[in-house]
């Protein structure tokens, strides 16, 4: 997995605030979707890329420019020749775990104070490792956490808008902290619910049993609730699991699906076979 310090930096465009909207009510983690138009024409990202954001800073070490990649969280588009790119932004903070220390996030806190008509630098695209397979008759088992569902967002809306006469399978997992917390699951965003009627496309949520306690989500908990589908899935060669979320949500999977193949060795076997065919993919912060 490629790091931040291995991107190109050199090319570098100016990108206009043209909305930002809080998604989550205010007693609750906020995540804002963000609407940019790039000023410079040549810039093209796709449902399959990403894009960085250059902060500025005056930080230990000589350090000038903190860099944050970002996945498109809907379908790009164009107005007047330039392009209108969407993503997702949870603002952030961090304790230090030696000097007890609260942190706020630099690129987050950076995007989520910014107003319409704000300009920043972007950079990219940048590839990502998720993509559509050219065979229509493929599965799909997308998992997200949080942000996470911002590819899956735009890569579910490009297969049925774009793609057309999808006929495999499509699952996404999506885990929140609350129903509150839910992104474009619910009655004020839900526009992936505008897919349910769609023979191929189901979409499940897990939510934490006590959200201000800190409990964990039970993304691993929906997933066992389908293992016989999931079985079914898994036992046909041309069947992909992309991930996008946090770093504790490989543990969360490997349990739930060692746990429908009945033992880790199993499990094991069969992720060895999707990641040797290019059949996993993962997108971890």
């Amino acid at each position: 997995m490629a790091h931040l310090a291995d991107y190109d930096l050199e090319k570098q465009y100016q990108a206009t605030v043209k909305s930002t909207e809080r998604l989550t009510p205010t007693d609750t983690e906020e995540v804002r979707e963000i609407l940019l138009k790039v000023q410079q024409p040549d810039f093209e990202c796709q449902v399959d890329q990403s894009f960085g954001v250059l902060v500025k800073i005056s930080g230990e070490f000589g350090n000038t420019t903190h860099h944050r990649l970002y996945s498109v969280a809907d379908l790009p588009a164009k107005n007047n020749g330039q392009s209108l790119i969407t993503m997702l932004v949870k603002r952030c903070s961090y304790v230090d775990e030696f000097s007890g220390e609260l942190y706020q996030g630099i690129g987050s806190n950076y995007l989520c104070d910014r107003k319409v008509g704000d300009r920043i630098t972007i950079t990219g695209p940048f590839d990502l490792p998720f993509t559509v397979p050219e065979d229509k008759n493929a599965n799909l088992i997308l998992i997200g956490m949080g942000t996470g569902i911002a590819p899956f967002r735009a890569f579910v809306k490009h297969i049925y808008n774009d793609v057309k006469d999808w006929k495999g399978k499509i699952r996404l997992f999506y885990g929140a902290r609350s129903g509150l917390e839910l992104l474009y699951l619910n009655d004020k965003d839900g526009d992936l619910t505008n897919y349910y009627d769609e023979a191929t496309f189901k979409a499940f949520h897990a939510l934490s049993p006590r959200p201000h306690w800190e409990a964990p989500i039970e993304l691993d908990k929906a997933i066992e609730e389908r293992a016989a589908e999931i079985i079914e899935m898994l036992s046909q060669s041309a069947t992909y699991i992309y991930v996008a979320g946090y770093e504790k949500i490989r543990d969360m999977l490997d349990k739930a699906f060692s746990n429908i193949l009945g033992s880790r060795e199993k499990w094991e076997t069969r992720k060895a076979e999707l990641v040797a065919g290019n059949k996993w993919a993962e997108i971890i912060y």
